[in-house]
């Protein structure tokens, strides 16, 4: 890692007036939970059929079976790691304004993010496919598969997005909006290759944003939009950013 690049972000955090961390998977594979795709992703075991919104609605048994061993038999021991930590820091010390994030898992508000915009939804809420009821991941008992609605009897999906399903409408626009607001975009850990995901970074550009971007390897914006690559893990980069900013 470059320590150089870890000094040349923190002077852009440290004179930014408005930042935005855009997350991705990457941020949360020190976590345990793996990414979607690429090396020990998802579908290299799971068909993505079982995550098909068509497919849910025709199957939901079916789906919630490999939902639960996907998502509920893991995700719930997840703890946030250092890169979360520092990012939850660095909102409390108003270095950093608010979180994009393409994650599902709820890290980091558990690290204690407080403005946290949800592209892909969160696996820690239920959502009825009937009449719209909302509910908390808890209420379910998930020994009873498909989980059904209080109110209507309806069955109940995670609320997060499912392929062929619409990106929730606020989520979108307000990370748009936060984007364009942003002086300082901070990317860690995705390649944002997938719209609206691949939206922020430039919309973030177009507006005069500088951008520092932490991967493990170049991305599709590395050599198009960036001009901070760092190199390295989350976790790795992030602890010497918060060892700078005296977290």
């Amino acid at each position: 890692m470059d320590i150089g690049k870890i000094n040349e972000a923190v002077k852009l955090i440290r004179k930014s007036k408005y930042m935005v961390a855009f997350t991705g998977a990457g941020v949360s594979v020190e976590s345990g939970i793996p990414p979607f795709r690429g090396a020990g992703g998802l579908w290299n075991n799971t068909h993505p059929i079982f995550l098909e919104i068509d497919f849910f609605k025709k199957k939901p048994l079916q789906s919630w079976k490999k939902i639960k061993e996907i998502f509920y038999d893991k995700l719930g021991d997840a703890e946030p790691n250092i890169a979360h930590e520092v990012l939850a820091k660095m909102e409390k010390r108003s270095f950093l304004e608010s979180v994009i994030t393409q994650n599902i898992d709820h890290l980091h508000q558990k690290a204690g993010n407080k403005y946290v915009y949800e592209l892909h939804g969160t696996y820690k809420q239920l959502v009825c496919t009937e009449c719209g009821s909302e509910y908390d991941m808890s209420f379910a008992d998930l020994n009873f598969l498909p989980p059904t609605c209080f109110v209507c009897k309806g069955i109940l999906k995670p609320d997060m997005v499912f392929f062929n399903e619409v990106i929730p409408w606020f989520a979108k626009k307000r990370s748009l909006e936060e984007a364009q607001k942003a002086d300082l975009l901070l990317i860690i850990g995705t390649n944002a290759e997938v719209l609206p995901a691949a939206e922020i970074p430039k919309r973030a550009k177009r507006t005069g944003a500088k951008i520092i971007e932490i991967n493990i390897k170049p991305s599709l914006f590395t050599h198009t939009l960036t001009d901070i690559f760092i190199e390295a893990r989350a976790t790795e980069a992030m602890k010497e950013i918060g060892k700078e900013l005296y977290l």
